[in-house]
């Protein structure tokens, strides 16, 4: 059988589809009854998403989507080889990117973060991209520090793993930041990227380019609080001692999809630039 076209017809019916809110999997499941392979059927629903997304960009006067860490696709491998160590997939999101992994660090590595973080820690600053100064701000009361690029040899081992479990190149991350959220304490809905429209960005952009992915790892599985909500898509992620969420934008503009707001956790933070 050849494969079959995506006509113009089609088109409008995945993306008719996709906002009718029907799931990923619901789609394609009747591309396969229509007689598409699974492979080329999923192949053509994500094309049909990032056309579609290029053209609003286009229509709104907008950023055009940039490659961005992918680290899962629809209906891939629910076991991930992250180098050193398995990883799980235990959700994927398409819009917002969203992917929340299970078992990224083992018990020992969490415990040990926390050790060699916490006669570091002090009280978190918020980038202002007025000014571009890092400042004291009420929308965010935990306590963090930043491990340096390598600093030792478990830093070293899982920025390698990270990088991996992204696929995207090492080089191209920032060094591992250690935040603890006590009792009460949270960072209020945010971006992670930085709007290149306003006027202090450039500060930030030049100390190693626009962060285009996060991943949160989290240290401790607390008795009750500590997720990862992002508030406008109604998704939150629970924080489970070892488990990560993984969080991607492709492009630098406000997408509210994307916001994101954690409280009362202990985590370490990766996130990749470019």
């Amino acid at each position: 059988m050849d494969t079959p076209v995506i006509d113009d017809a089609l088109l409008q019916w995945l993306l008719g589809q996709v906002r009718a809110g029907a799931s990923p999997e619901d789609v394609v499941a009747a591309l396969v009854d229509r007689g598409w392979e699974e492979e080329a059927a999923v192949t053509a629903l994500e094309d049909a998403m990032r056309g579609h997304l290029a053209a609003h960009a286009r229509e709104h006067d907008l950023p055009l989507p940039e490659k961005v860490p992918a680290p899962v696709v629809m209906n891939g491998p629910s076991m991930i080889d992250a180098g050193d160590r398995r990883v799980a997939v235990l959700a994927n999101m398409l819009h917002p990117r969203v992917v929340v992994f299970g078992g990224v660090l083992s018990d020992e590595e969490c415990d040990a973060l926390v050790e060699m973080g916490r006669q570091r820690l002090r009280p978190s600053a918020v980038f202002n991209p007025d000014t571009g100064a890092d400042e004291a701000h009420v929308a965010r009361s935990s306590e963090g520090m930043f491990f340096r690029r390598g600093e030792n040899a478990l830093c070293a081992r899982i920025e390698r793993r990270l990088a991996a479990l992204a696929d995207w190149p090492l080089e191209n991350g920032e060094g591992l930041q250690l935040l603890r959220y006590g009792p009460g304490a949270e960072y209020r809905p945010h971006h992670d990227y930085f709007d290149p429209d306003r006027p202090g960005a450039h500060v930030a952009l030049s100390r190693g380019g626009q962060r285009v992915a996060s991943i949160v790892m989290y240290l401790n599985t607390p008795a009750r609080g500590g997720a990862t909500t992002f508030p406008d898509a109604r998704f939150e992620v629970a924080a489970v001692k070892g488990n990560a969420v993984f969080f991607a934008y492709d492009r630098p503009h406000l997408d509210r999809s994307s916001v994101i707001a954690c409280r009362s956790s202990m985590r370490t933070r990766f996130v990749i630039e470019v």
